[in-house]
């Protein structure tokens, strides 16, 4: 077998975290473009709402079968075919002319929108092992945060010149970059030799398998139901800017960017941990961080009745940092259960996840976000649950332990 100089970690982390971005970019540049859709298409913010459930349920339900097609074909042929659909999918978003088929292809954006998260995850894995790959991964983890900051503030801009379809010509062109960026500059990195073609029957009896196994469940809900607690204000995000904070369509930002930096600085801690820090301290510390968000969030709803800048974003900040130093872990741990079948692996958290994400953009964002109280309990809520999951797992077993063997990086394979 033939190999070519591994690539730089800085190439595939520029790479990786742009392929991540593509899922935030999809739902958050059009939060600042609620009031013109809803007004062209007569839809109450309920309805708005479904175009970002929608677009998750699609995503939760084909993040099964991206990573398992990467384990059978290669990553970069599934990166590839994803991101072309991706782009076409957002040339008919752009062009709906009603609500149910801008639904229509919302739910195709998110069909397709997953294969650079997931399929992104055991490329890392697939070049690193142990630490080095921790460290990737919180490299990804940093451009992936930054998204959420930029989307938006990006939507305000285009809506400053421009009409709502504008924001969804912005994703074709970004995701053609993508596309351009991954033919020449990913390699390969699943060879032909370790591929693994399962059945359509053999691959839903390894799905049950691994979805029944207990320990991947609980790390899998872990990670979600600590995500969760940032994701119901990001999926709250046009009430919770435009109607509580009193800020304008153009002023996300003062939301998102102390939000996303908190994410970005959590993961470059990650990084810096990475082989000085057992990742099980590590995310007992991400964990403590989230729960000091939660209730001095709950505090100051409780001591505020109208929240207002600056001091009702401080918690979503400090809880970003820390899910930040949670996330690789969790990941990494999922990852390394399944060697052989990393992608298939990588589908089924993502799809544990998603689902969840799912329903509190669906159901839980429109009950809790008409009040900031009650948001910031369903967020301590989300966070103490995460934890509870992790804490039962790490005190029956323990993170695996970094072998001295996987300390260095595997070379992948020539194209």
């Amino acid at each position: 077998m033939t190999h070519t100089a591994k690539p730089s970690s800085r190439r595939l982390s520029l790479i990786l975290g742009g392929l991540a971005m593509i899922g935030p970019f999809s739902i958050d540049t059009m939060f600042p473009a609620f009031p013109q859709i809803g007004e062209q298409f007569a839809a109450d913010k309920v309805a708005l709402q479904q175009t970002i459930s929608v677009y998750l349920f699609a995503y939760a339900l084909m993040s099964l079968v991206h990573g398992p097609l990467s384990d059978a074909v290669g990553r970069r042929r599934v990166i590839l075919g994803g991101l072309t659909v991706f782009a076409l999918a957002s040339i008919g978003c752009a062009l709906a002319t009603s609500l149910p088929a801008l639904l229509a292809f919302r739910a195709l954006q998110g069909m397709s929108a997953g294969v650079g998260l997931i399929v992104g995850r055991a490329v890392i894995r697939d070049v690193y092992q142990g630490q080095y790959a921790q460290k990737l991964m919180s490299q990804v983890s940093m451009i992936f945060g930054i998204a959420p900051a930029l989307a938006p503030i990006i939507g305000g801009w285009i809506l400053g010149w421009e009409r709502w379809p504008a924001i969804f010509w912005f994703l074709v062109l970004f995701a053609l970059l993508l596309l351009a960026a991954t033919w020449i500059a990913l390699p390969e990195t699943h060879p032909p030799e370790a591929r693994f073609r399962p059945s359509p029957k053999q691959l839903l009896r390894n799905h049950a398998y691994i979805l029944l196994n207990g320990r991947f469940q609980r790390f899998a809900v872990a990670g979600g139901f600590n995500f969760a607690a940032l994701f119901l204000y990001i999926a709250s995000a046009p009430a919770f800017v435009l109607d509580h904070l009193k800020l304008q369509q153009d002023q996300f930002g003062w939301f998102f960017v102390p939000t996303i930096a908190g994410m970005v600085i959590g993961s470059f801690l990650s990084g810096r941990a990475a082989g000085r820090m057992s990742g099980t301290r590590l995310a007992g510390i991400g964990f403590a961080i989230c729960g000091f968000a939660a209730l001095i969030n709950i505090a100051y709803n409780l001591w505020v009745p109208q929240p207002s800048m600056p001091w009702a974003i401080v918690p979503m900040a400090i809880n970003a940092l820390g899910i930040a130093l949670v996330f690789p872990i969790l990941t990494l741990a999922i990852l390394d259960m399944y060697p052989r079948q990393r992608g298939a692996a990588s589908s089924l958290q993502a799809f544990t996840s998603l689902i969840l994400q799912s329903a509190v953009a669906g159901l839980f964002s429109p009950l809790l976000s008409h009040d900031p109280l009650w948001l910031a309990l369903g967020a301590a809520f989300c966070t103490l649950v995460g934890f509870l999951f992790w804490w039962w797992e790490v005190t029956h077993t323990r993170l695996p332990p970094e072998p001295e063997s996987e300390s260095m990086p595997v070379v992948p394979p020539a194209l």
